[in-house]
């Protein structure tokens, strides 16, 4: 345990209680999903959501950019989106003699990547560098992203017409997949309810998280601690990937390193500035998710099969 992070975590229980009150406002009904958002967003990843149209993607996505105070862009994918309208582009000024930078929508604290997988493999490969080095290239000229650059990224289901299939390097730069689905009839009446008042809930006019405080909890998750068997366990999971029958592509090196920095990160959810088994495996279905590629559709059955077939330590 880290002395410091221990006098820490009320105050960082603070903040994240008002982050949590505002998005559960505007995403009504969806509790578990808003904590394992917050947890990405607090693991430094980025966020896939495997979902249908109007399930409140764009709500999230505004919602979170207001609670830190953060700049928002969002890119409709389409098949003739170019890598340049994501990442800028240089455009030789007549006047000055000179080329000047025109920086695109991953210039942003948090972009909202619409329907990913509609635009070419080519455009979505504009985001690789981005999302893992936070920076992208243009004319041999290197640019560095924001410190929290966060995407949110939504793709249709694989048989939707015009869909391109998301390749395993770009999959394997989010964290999670998530799946936010419809509310319940109780969350319904509320959206409603909502919606004839004059101000609706994610009309936030004021942060309840600075950006400089998100960037330092972001570090403070790098430094949870990690115990040995809890890292054992963690391989274990891993090599489980690599060696079942129906898996044809396991968890990569940077897929682990993925996992347990969420692990960390929803540790200091629950408080605590150390990571127990139980968090391991609590976020292992979506890290999974997003990057086993199986040999059949049950990949539910799949990850319930790895997850029963490896032993937890015992650890307090």
């Amino acid at each position: 345990m880290i002395a410091g992070n221990a006098v820490e975590l009320p105050t960082i229980a603070q903040s994240l209680d008002g982050l949590r009150r505002h998005l559960n406002g505007v995403l009504l009904g969806k509790k578990d999903a808003i904590e394992l958002v917050i947890a990405c967003l607090l693991s430094h990843g980025h966020l896939l959501l495997d979902d249908l149209p109007g399930t409140g993607k764009t709500t999230l996505a505004k919602a979170i950019a207001a609670c830190v105070g953060g700049k928002l862009a969002r890119v409709q994918c389409t098949p003739d989106l170019l890598p340049s309208d994501v990442t800028g582009f240089n455009l030789f000024n007549q006047k000055t003699r000179e080329f000047e930078f025109h920086s695109g929508p991953v210039f942003s604290e948090i972009l909202l990547a619409d329907e990913l997988n509609r635009t070419t493999p080519r455009t979505q490969s504009a985001l690789l560098e981005a999302m893992a080095e936070r920076q992208v290239t243009i004319d041999a000229v290197q640019y560095t992203l924001s410190k929290t650059f966060f995407v949110i990224a939504t793709q249709n289901p694989i048989d939707s017409h015009g869909a391109y299939p998301l390749p395993e390097a770009q999959l394997d730069r989010f964290t999670i997949k998530l799946e936010i689905g419809y509310p319940d009839r109780t969350s319904q009446l509320g959206i409603l309810a909502a919606a004839t008042r004059e101000e609706l809930p994610n009309d936030a006019s004021e942060s309840v998280l600075s950006l400089d405080e998100l960037a330092r909890i972001q570090n403070m998750v790098r430094t949870i601690t990690v115990h040995s068997r809890v890292r054992e366990y963690l391989v274990d999971l891993v090599e489980a990937t690599r060696n079942d029958s129906a898996i044809q592509l396991g968890v990569s090196p940077r897929g682990m390193l993925l996992w347990q920095r969420i692990a960390q990160a929803w540790a200091l959810l629950q408080g605590r500035d150390f990571v127990t088994p139980s968090d391991v495996a609590h976020v292992a279905r979506p890290v999974l998710s997003v990057r086993l590629l199986t040999t059949t559709d049950d990949v539910d059955g799949v990850m319930d099969r790895l997850l029963d077939s490896v032993p937890a330590p015992e650890y307090q």
